[in-house]
C-alpha cells in the first residue's frame, strides 16, 4: 500500500482522539462513578451509556455518509472527542454523569464507522493491511490513554485526568482541520430533498441488514466488545479488590493496547493473504480463553499475560472483520456496512458492562468473567457455521 497524506493525518486524528477518549474511560470512569455513589450495576450502566449512542446512530450515520460529504459529517465526531472531557470535572451526581456519557458517545458513534469507510475507500486492494494500520493507530491511543490516565489519577486526581483528555482531543481536532483543508475527501452529492435522502438511507439499511456475511462479521465484533466492555468496567475494580492500584490497572490496559497495536498491521496483512474467516474464528477463541483466565489469578504478571492474550485476539478479529465487511459490500454501501458493524458491535459493548455488573453482584468476578468468556467460544462456532457458504470468497 502507498501511504498518502490523508491516511497519515487520519491515523493521527484517530490516535489523539482515542488517547482522549480512553483517558476518560479507562481506568478513570468506573472508580469516578463509584466515588459518586455508584454500585456495580450502576457502574455497568454508566460505562455502557456512551455506547448506547453508538447503537442508535452508527448504522444510520454510516449509511448517510455513503450519500453526502463524509468528511464534513466526521467533524461532528471529532468535536465530540474534543469537548466533553472538559465537562467531567464539573459533574457531581450520577444522573449528570450518565447524560454526559451519552453525549460523549457521539464521538465514536460518528467518527469510527466513517473513518473505517474512508480507509476502505482509499485502499480497495489492500484493505486488510490499511485497516490494520489505521486501527493500530487508534489502538495506540487506547494504549497511551489508560496508562497515562492511571498515573495521573494516582499522582494528581480525576480533574487533571479529564483535562488532559480534553487537551489530546483538541490536538485531534486541529489535525482533522488540517486534513479537511489540505486533503479533502471526495464529495458524494445526491438530491438534498428530505424524501429522496430518506429513501436512499432506507435502501442502504435494507441492503446491509439482509446480508448474512456482514451481519455475522458484525456479531463477532459484538461478542468481542462484550468481553472488552467487561474488562473496561470491572478489571480496575477487580484489581483494587486484590490489592493492586489504579496505576497498575492502567498498565494492564496499556499491555492489552500495546499487544493489539503491534498485532493489527501484521494480522491485517495476514488476513489479505489467508482470508478473513479463519482469523476471526481464531481471535474469538483466544479472547474467550484469556478472559476466563483473568479472575483465576491475583498476580500482576499473570494478569498482564491475560491482558496481552486478549489484546492479540482482539487485534485478529478487528483487522479482519472490517475488511470482510468491505469485501462483501458494494462501493456505494461501504459506509452502511461499517455502520452496521459499529451498531451491532456497540450492542455488545454496551451489554458487556451491564451483564457483567449483574453477574458480579449476583455471583462473583469469577462467574461473570467465565460466562462472558464462554460466550466468545459459542460465537466462534456460530460464525464458522453461518459463514460456511462464503468460505471460498473469504
Amino acid at each position: 500500500m502507498t501511504v498518502t497524506p490523508i491516511f497519515v493525518l487520519l491515523c493521527g486524528v484517530g490516535f489523539c482522539s482515542f488517547v482522549s477518549y480512553n483517558l476518560v474511560r479507562m481506568p478513570a470512569l468506573a472508580p469516578f462513578a463509584e466515588s459518586l455513589g455508584a454500585g456495580p450495576v450502576t457502574v455497568g450502566f454508566i460505562v455502557a451509556a456512551s455506547t448506547m449512542t453508538g447503537i442508535l446512530l452508527k448504522l444510520p450515520v454510516g449509511t448517510l455518509s455513503d450519500l453526502v460529504n463524509r468528511s464534513r459529517l466526521m467533524m461532528v465526531g471529532v468535536l465530540a472527542f474534543a469537548l466533553p472531557p472538559f465537562v467531567y470535572p464539573l459533574v457531581s451526581n450520577l444522573e449528570v454523569l450518565t447524560v454526559l456519557r451519552l453525549v460523549h458517545g457521539l464521538a465514536t458513534a460518528v467518527f469510527t464507522p466513517l473513518a473505517l469507510a474512508m480507509v476502505a475507500d482509499l485502499y480497495p486492494a489492500t484493505r486488510g493491511t490499511a485497516l490494520g494500520w489505521y486501527t493500530s493507530a487508534a489502538q495506540g491511543g487506547a494504549l497511551v490513554g489508560p496508562m497515562l490516565g492511571g498515573w495521573i489519577i494516582d499522582t494528581s486526581g480525576y480533574t487533571e485526568t479529564f483535562l488532559t483528555g480534553g487537551g489530546f482531543g483538541l490536538v485531534g481536532l486541529i489535525l482533522y482541520l488540517v486534513l479537511w483543508w489540505r486533503c479533502p475527501a471526495p464529495s458524494r452529492r445526491v438530491k438534498l430533498e428530505a424524501k429522496v435522502l430518506f429513501s436512499n438511507v432506507l435502501h442502504g439499511l435494507r441492503t446491509v441488514l439482509r446480508h448474512l456475511g456482514m451481519v455475522a462479521a458484525s456479531v463477532t465484533e459484538a461478542s468481542k466488545m462484550m468481553a472488552n466492555g467487561t474488562l473496561m468496567a470491572f478489571l480496575p475494580l477487580y484489581a483494587l479488590s486484590i490489592g493492586l492500584s489504579l496505576a497498575e490497572s492502567g498498565v494492564l490496559f496499556g499491555i492489552q493496547g500495546l499487544t493489539s497495536f503491534l498485532s493489527k498491521p501484521v494480522m491485517g496483512r495476514v488476513s489479505d493473504r489467508v482470508g478473513r474467516r479463519p482469523l476471526i474464528t481464531l481471535g474469538l477463541l483466544v479472547c474467550g480463553l484469556f478472559i476466563v483466565a483473568v479472575p483465576q489469578t491475583t498476580q500482576l504478571v499473570w494478569l498482564a499475560l491475560c491482558a496481552a492474550g486478549f489484546g492479540f485476539g482482539e487485534a485478529v478479529i478487528t483487522s479482519s472483520s472490517a475488511a470482510m465487511i468491505a469485501d462483501l459490500g458494494k462501493a456505494e454501501n461501504v459506509g452502511a456496512g461499517m455502520g452496521l458493524r459499529g451498531t451491532i458491535m456497540d450492542i455488545g459493548h454496551a451489554g458487556g458492562p451491564i451483564v457483567a455488573g449483574v453477574l458480579v453482584a449476583a455471583i462473583s468476578y469469577t462467574g461473570a468473567f467465565t460466562i462472558i468468556g464462554c460466550l466468545q467460544l459459542l460465537t466462534a462456532a456460530g460464525f464458522w457455521i453461518a459463514t460456511s457458504r462464503l468460505s471460498r470468497r473469504l
